[in-house]
């Protein structure tokens, strides 16, 4: 009897210790800050916003400023995910021979932003994106690495992507761009996801312009990094004498991304100022918003 007695407490000690391990767990647990990433089927992107805002799917018609557009992406998914870090955002696109053209290597230069290649055949259409965006939500949710994923695209063939991500726990939310008629996501996909947001025109249409005679057409008409960033900061000292220093303070933290609406502001205040158009200029948009935040800083 005695050792009967000795042999349950002995297991009730064993059971008392696995609770306490398993307590400490979840409290670990439960401080870990939730992830998110965001993850762009560059070719439903192109082909869905050019129809919406150019009338047209030929990415030869129009400029898209992916810089801006990927900028206002992340600003809509802190909101949206207001208690979660981004990992990055995933862009998926196709190249001749996976090769980066002149404005994905631009993309993949931009910070937390990773630009994925599938290959591109005679007919432009591409080949082994599905398989990379399966690839990566399967491998960051077996990982733990997210907990949600935000997926801009709407090909039937990345329902098997969203499983496989929901089968380690992750959550899926699709995303997508309004349609000028019917849908221009497979119905199966909008079954399988977590939740579903649809961006609209208005969203869309200050990164995506008709192709036309630019305004300056010689070399010596382009304004200087310098130029542009001294305008950025200018126009910071005329933002911050408006709304003052608390506005400046809840600004701060998300640097060095800006607010959908600021940045926008800010891209139309220097181009007025400019005269010159920053519409696909990579370059010139980051001296901007550098010379921007250049000015912010030094006056917190």
């Amino acid at each position: 009897m005695e050792v009967m007695n000795d042999d349950l407490a002995a297991l009730s000690a064993r059971i008392d210790h696995t609770n306490e391990l398993l307590q400490r767990m979840l409290a670990e647990v439960a401080k870990t800050p939730s992830t998110h990433a965001i993850f762009v089927d560059a070719g439903y992107l192109y082909a869905a916003a050019g129809r919406l805002v150019a009338g047209t799917e030929d990415r030869r018609a129009f400029d898209l400023d992916a810089e801006g557009l990927i900028d206002a992406l992340i600003d809509r998914a802190r909101t949206i995910f207001a208690d979660s870090r981004l990992l990055r955002v995933y862009w998926y696109d196709g190249a001749r021979r996976r090769i980066h053209t002149a404005e994905q290597q631009t993309i993949a230069e931009l910070p937390d932003v990773k630009v994925r290649l599938g290959n591109l055949n005679a007919n432009n259409q591409q080949k082994g994106v599905d398989s990379l965006i399966r690839s990566d939500l399967e491998s960051l949710a077996r990982h733990r690495a997210i907990s949600d994923a935000a997926l801009l695209g709407g090909d039937e063939d990345l329902v098997s992507a969203v499983e496989a991500a929901q089968g380690y726990g992750a959550r899926v939310h699709l995303w997508g761009i309004e349609a000028p008629e019917g849908r221009n996501q497979a119905e199966p996909l909008l079954w399988e996801v977590d939740s579903q947001r649809t961006f609209d025109l208005d969203f869309f249409k200050p990164y995506v312009s008709r192709r036309t005679a630019p305004v300056h057409d010689t070399a010596a008409g382009r304004p200087t990094r310098e130029d542009v960033r001294f305008v950025g900061a200018q126009i910071a000292a005329k933002w911050l004498a408006a709304r003052g220093r608390d506005t400046l303070v809840e600004l701060l933290p998300g640097h060095p991304y800006l607010p959908g609406s600021v940045d926008q502001d800010l891209l139309v205040e220097a181009e007025g100022l400019l005269q010159y158009s920053l519409r696909g200029q990579a370059d010139l948009r980051r001296a901007l918003r550098d010379g921007f935040w250049d000015h912010l800083r030094t006056q917190y």
